[in-house]
C-alpha cells in the first residue's frame, strides 16, 4: 500500500482511485462555482467519488475543475488526494491566489 500522508484515504487502495493519475496528475485546478459548460449538458460528477455537480438544489454547486471544466473534483476528494496528485490551484482570474474561503484546504 502506498501512503502519502496520514490520511488513510490518500492511497492507491482507496475505492475512489480508478486510474485518474493518467489524466489528473499534477494538473492545475480552478476552484469555482459549477456552471453548465456544454450545450445540452446539465451536470457533471466528481472524478473520484461520483457526487453530482449541477445548478439544481441538493447537488454540489462548487468545486475544483480542470481549466477546461472537463473534470470536476469535490472538496472532500480534493483534500484526500491533493498531495498524491500534486495539484496546483488557481482562482478563476488566474492570479495564483488560493480561494480565501478554503484556505484550510492547503494546510
Amino acid at each position: 500500500m502506498v501512503k502519502i500522508n496520514n490520511n488513510k484515504s490518500n492511497n492507491e487502495n482507496d475505492w475512489r482511485f480508478m486510474g485518474q493519475d493518467k489524466y489528473l496528475m499534477e494538473k492545475e485546478l480552478i476552484y469555482h462555482k459549477y456552471h453548465v459548460s456544454k450545450p445540452n449538458w446539465e451536470h457533471d460528477h466528481c472524478a473520484f467519488c461520483g457526487v453530482k455537480f449541477s445548478e439544481q438544489e441538493g447537488d454540489l454547486h462548487e468545486g475544483y475543475s480542470t481549466k477546461d471544466d472537463y473534470h470536476w473534483i469535490c472538496k472532500d476528494c480534493f483534500n484526500d488526494f491533493k498531495e498524491m496528485f500534486r495539484w496546483s490551484v488557481k482562482n478563476r482570474h488566474g492570479d495564483g491566489s488560493s480561494p480565501q474561503a478554503h484556505s484550510s484546504d492547503f494546510s
